[in-house]
């Protein structure tokens, strides 16, 4: 009797084993049977590439900008002209600010006393501070001989902070210098339309730019 007994006993723990593994079984086929288990391509669930939001941009126009500074030029009507706050600003020292881009145009005038090379120096040591997060710094010559502007465009590519920077001058008495920068961690994806946006701005603030009291030269009389 007592081997019938452990025979009982041990087919019905043999019983219960294979229930057990057709439980197991059934359960790993319903979890196959949800979209995350295989299936077509269309169902497989996969992260989305981070977006950033589309930006509305205005309609390009621009007025003309004149003050008690030595310069004059052409600025979007989307933006303004404010005074630098900054403790150390001079009286010229401009911030031409985007409202709805978070961006700002800082410029810095400077009345030369034969000191050009020493801006010129300044200059060029503050655009190749960003050369570490850059992917490379493209110079854009700007040589106007019939007003006298003369200068550098610096086109900064990569995760730098400022994107774009200009100095202008009439190599005696005038320099000014610019910088872009956008209130925003500097991110070559999310600020790209706006610095693209804004590059045309610059270049048309630059190509209108002019010097008080220069005399244009238009053409030079023909030779005899």
């Amino acid at each position: 009797m007592k081997n019938k007994k452990f025979q009982i006993s041990d087919f019905r723990f043999k019983i219960e084993e294979r229930f057990f593994l057709l439980f197991i079984c059934l359960l790993s086929t319903a979890f196959c049977l949800l979209p995350s288990c295989g299936g077509d391509d269309e169902e497989t669930i996969a992260p989305k590439p981070r977006a950033y939001f589309r930006l509305a941009f205005p309609e390009k126009k621009y007025v003309s900008y004149d003050s008690a500074c030595p310069f004059t030029f052409e600025l979007p009507v989307y933006s303004k002209i404010e005074k630098d706050k900054n403790y150390r600003a001079e009286p010229c020292w401009l911030n031409m600010e985007f409202p709805s881009l978070n961006g700002t145009v800082h410029l810095t005038y400077h009345p030369l006393k034969g000191d050009i090379n020493e801006y010129l120096e300044e200059t060029n040591e503050l655009a190749s501070k960003h050369q570490i997060k850059a992917s490379g710094i493209e110079e854009k010559l700007v040589s106007k001989d019939s007003s006298k502007v003369y200068g550098l465009i610096y086109e900064i590519g990569g995760n730098a902070a400022s994107s774009i920077q200009f100095f202008l001058t009439d190599s005696t008495n005038h320099f000014i210098r610019g910088a872009l920068y956008f209130n925003a961690a500097p991110n070559t994806d999310s600020i790209a339309p706006a610095v693209d946006f804004v590059r045309k701005d610059i270049y048309h603030m630059i190509e209108t730019f002019e010097w008080k009291g220069v005399t244009k030269i238009t053409s030079l009389p023909p030779s005899r």
